[in-house]
């Protein structure tokens, strides 16, 4: 039976997967900050599809919690099939309003720890010419702005290591959802004044499953719904400056 290890799973896209993956039979290593939570996600999923579910509690914008998940997925007697990069947050407030060390921390836990734990996970996966790494952007990436540059990062390094990895039996993809019901606006402190209209809002499950197709057809960029296929290629042909006004209503979509 396969393992996959997730990021921020105790609540939206990482809950959503956490459900098919164990759905699907795999065995799970669940990683956040707030333990009781992933003990109680961890017991449910365990009896509902009969998979073996860890408990890692980290806090990935610490060093010593990246390396806890670091040496998890370097253990060759317990190997990681399936990584997925979720953990993440925004901050609330325009440049340079954001206190630095809020800035950094999130560049800590978008990059840093993405690029650590992927590059960790690829070593054993690329001896074993198997395995599969999903890194969580968002669409904010293809936009200006604090939040969206470090998500642009993310698509930027999952595209090319891919490219990279082309041939070794390890698949990566870089996911670009748009707005997701989950915690992370009231964890951004954001009000109902910078919350999308309906129509905006995707289903968790129903992104993931999408993501999941799309990494088994061998793509490296997943945004998985034809409305925000569309405003990307509205996007592509709309001026930076214009763009730049949207960064400043404080709006994060990729939300998980």
């Amino acid at each position: 039976m396969t393992t996959a290890l997730i990021t921020g799973t105790t609540a939206g896209i990482g809950a959503a997967f956490a459900r098919r993956l164990a759905a699907d039979g795999h065995n799970l290593v669940l990683v956040a900050r707030n333990t009781q939570r992933l003990e109680e996600q961890a017991s449910e999923l365990s009896k509902r599809h009969g998979i073996r579910a860890e408990v890692l509690t980290a806090d990935l914008s610490a060093d010593d919690g990246i390396a806890a998940v670091e040496a998890r997925l370097s253990d060759r007697e317990k190997p990681v099939d399936i990584l997925v990069n979720n953990a993440g947050f925004g901050n609330k407030g325009q440049f340079p309003d954001v206190p630095m060390t809020d800035e950094l921390k999130m560049i800590k836990v978008h990059c840093e720890a993405v690029l650590r734990l992927t590059s960790t996970a690829v070593e054993g996966m690329r001896e074993r010419r198997r395995g599969a790494v999903v890194n969580v952007a968002s669409i904010a990436a293809f936009v200006p702005g604090t939040y969206g540059a470090s998500k642009a990062w993310v698509v930027q390094f999952t595209q090319g290591a891919a490219k990279d990895m082309a041939g070794s039996g390890v698949r990566l993809l870089a996911l670009c959802p748009g707005y997701v019901q989950t915690e992370f606006h009231e964890r951004a402190g954001m009000g109902a004044d910078v919350i999308p209209p309906k129509w905006l809002w995707l289903d968790a499950d129903r992104l993931v499953s999408t993501a999941l197709t799309d990494l088994a057809r061998g793509k490296s960029l997943s945004i998985p719904d034809l409305r925000y296929k569309v405003m990307m290629g509205i996007v592509k042909l709309t001026p930076n400056r214009l763009l730049a006004g949207t960064s400043r209503t404080g709006r994060r979509p990729g939300s998980r």
